[in-house]
């Protein structure tokens, strides 16, 4: 019987054989970034087994420039694989496949393929249409009795769209196979040999023939690293390289334990609660003290989950607390308003931390009421306070047309003054000390050019900017309803008025949201000039969580920075561990012709929490990856969306996050 752990990748990126793919997937939540280096074509890729039954790659290829025949262009490429059946006793593993299905059509085919192991020995066989059927070894079998199925139509326009058109097309399609062959006696070392589909050594016309459709190498792999050397089309030695991670556990840096939860102190009497819980990095704003029951108010803390938060929380307070307390009431605070309200037992807290207990316990009688409320009785609102930082900065570009990979480094210090009452002003400064960004390709657009003089901006960075400087209120008009109001210099390209409301039950798996802001592009040098474009833009939003998987879906429907109406799809997965990863697509009413390359927007993105590095913080590393920068379905970019705000306090995370409790 197969298993997952036996899988290797290809050069394209996933699971597979050498340049064809094979009916494998890999373990559900995989992330593996790879690279495929040989002479005048290079593979880079971001593939991940988005759920148990479907892998996803992105793919941008740095190849020889086919018109010219010399010096070298990008391609971006989009491929979908999706098992059909599992391995078993009797029958292999099946799974079609879509290659390069959203890209400009120069590696786009289709496959079925099926795999089977035989002991120490992996076979795979299947059939190609399109780029991988390039060799043409028989007449397409769909077009028997279906003479449409024989005429593949070659039109991509501006590229970047699916086009079920083409799929499963074309007069001819190739057969292909291979073998991978666990070598006896020598731990994680494979053989594999395949009889390729595709044609074609590169994408010259008569000069870009292979040599031969025969490719073999060895690979060495383990849980987390591949490394392979391949000798491919009869010319050409390839080197591939890829690292990857459990997204649902990935390998995380050693945490301190937690404080020790000390005994009940008869004497206490709560005074002492303030310094407490700011020897924990966290900030009393009010304590009310019942009978039994005391209503701790409180911002601040470093911990990414509300289980973890809370837990803290109560290790802090137990030595300032009267023994008399039974009953605790959290309520945590963020930018001004209280985002999360938790009431739980003092006594399953102890135990469960002496051991007499689990957090399971301690979760179940836990209860996440309705957050929004005022200070409790005897506190204040939130006074003058000051949050600074000065930290290194990198912005990545992935597959611009003229170079792989862009980039940024940057040195930023920003500073946050809260003012009381959910008022603040933020601002930041910005200078480029290293960077590509500058050179990316110019501004073609027929749209306002509302995104792409990214590379116009970087310059601009190279000098003191200034990205963000605004006055802002973050408060709760009512119960699990937030609203935010900002003015100022809102992000690097665009300043004015933005506001924006938010009901977040928090006992649902859903969420609404509107947004409305009148804006006016700045100045490149990102200075206190602006430019004359203004526009108005504003969307409506339901976030929901998906009954499967761990999915979640966010639409937007409203106006873009350009001026296009549309609407915006975006599903992602977040892990348990706090990893996420998801994709998104705008179609608006701009023409493809209009938009340009690409044809509409859309992505991919990734954000790893820093506690996995051993930080303690509720900050993330994040990348958001685009085929390529257009204007059209743009939104602006606002430093605090209520949503991200206030997520921690939903029903879902703070189940998912249980397990914190006690860390």
């Amino acid at each position: 019987m197969y298993t997952a752990a036996q899988e290797t990748g290809g050069n394209l990126g996933g699971a597979g054989l050498i340049e064809m793919p094979n009916a494998r997937l890999r373990r559900d939540g995989t992330l593996e970034a790879s690279a495929a280096i040989r002479r005048q074509r290079d593979f880079y890729a971001l593939s991940l087994q988005a759920l148990p039954w479907m892998q996803a790659v992105f793919r941008v290829a740095d190849r020889l420039n086919a018109t010219t025949g010399r010096g070298n262009t990008t391609d971006r490429s989009f491929d979908l694989r999706i098992r059909l059946w599992e391995e078993d006793d009797f029958l292999p593993a099946l799974a079609v496949g879509l290659q390069d299905l959203a890209g400009t059509g120069i590696y786009a085919g289709e496959y079925l393929v099926a795999s089977r192991r035989i002991g120490p020995v992996d076979v795979t066989i299947g059939m190609g249409w399109g780029r991988l059927g390039s060799a043409g070894d028989v007449t397409n079998p769909l077009s028997v009795g279906a003479p449409g199925f024989r005429r593949r139509p070659r039109d991509v326009g501006q590229g970047g769209r699916p086009d079920p058109r083409v799929w499963f097309r074309g007069p001819e399609v190739a057969l292909f196979g291979g073998v991978e062959l666990q070598v006896p006696g020598v731990e994680n070392v494979r053989l594999k040999l395949e009889y390729s589909g595709d044609e074609r050594r590169d994408e010259r016309r008569r000069a870009g023939e292979a040599g031969s459709r025969i490719n073999a190498g060895v690979q060495w792999s383990d849980e987390h690293f591949d490394a392979g050397i391949f000798f491919v089309h009869g010319t050409d030695v390839l080197f591939r390289l890829s690292a990857r991670f459990d997204a649902g556990a990935p390998p995380r840096a050693a945490r301190p334990d937690p404080p020790r939860l000390t005994p009940r102190l008869r004497e206490a009497d709560g005074g002492a609660l303030g310094e407490a819980l700011a020897a924990q990095g966290f900030r009393l704003l009010a304590l009310d003290l019942n009978a039994s029951e005391a209503v701790i108010a409180f911002t601040g803390g470093r911990f990414r989950t509300l289980a973890q938060t809370v837990g803290r929380v109560v290790r802090a307070a137990q030595p300032a607390l009267p023994a008399r307390i039974e009953h605790l009431t959290l309520a945590w605070w963020r930018d001004g308003v209280e985002i999360a309200r938790v009431q739980l037992l003092r006594e399953a807290m102890e135990a469960a931390s002496l051991g007499h207990g689990s957090y399971e316990e301690v979760f179940a009688t836990a209860r996440l009421l309705r957050a929004g409320n005022p200070l409790p009785r005897g506190g204040a609102a939130p006074g003058l306070g000051l949050d600074w930082g000065i930290e290194p900065r990198l912005r990545l570009s992935f597959g611009d047309p003229r170079e792989t990979l862009l980039y940024q480094a940057s040195l930023v210090g920003g500073a946050r003054v809260a003012l009381g009452a959910g008022f603040a002003i933020v601002g930041g400064l910005q200078h480029a000390f290293a960077q590509n960004l500058d050179r990316a390709a110019p501004s073609d657009s027929q749209l306002p050019r509302v995104r792409s003089e990214a590379a116009r901006y970087a310059m601009g960075a190279e000098h003191l900017a200034i990205p963000a400087l605004y006055t802002e209120r973050i408060w709760a008009p009512a119960l699990n309803v937030f609203a935010r109001a900002t003015v100022g210099y809102l992000e690097p390209m665009f300043a004015g008025v933005s506001g924006e409301v938010l009901w977040r039950p928090n006992d649902q798996p859903f969420a609404i949201g509107l947004d409305l802001a009148w804006v006016r592009q700045r100045a490149f040098e990102q200075d206190a000039r602006f430019r004359r474009y203004t526009v108005t833009t504003g969307h409506l939003s339901l976030h929901a969580d998906l009954p499967l998987w761990n999915l979640h879906a966010t639409v937007r429907a409203g106006r873009y920075l350009a001026g296009d109406w549309g609407a915006t799809l975006e599903l992602s997965r977040r892990f348990d561990s706090g990893v996420e990863v998801g994709a998104f697509a705008t179609l608006t009413d701009a023409p493809f012709r209009m938009f340009g390359e690409g044809s509409f927007d859309k992505g991919i993105f990734l954000r790893i929490p820093l506690d996995l590095f051993g930080v303690e913080s509720r900050s993330s590393a994040g990348a958001t990856i685009r085929p390529v920068q257009r204007d059209g379905g743009q939104r602006l970019a606002v430093d605090n969306p209520l949503y991200e705000l206030t997520r921690d306090g939903r029903a879902d995370d703070f189940r998912r996050g249980a397990g914190e409790f006690l860390r």
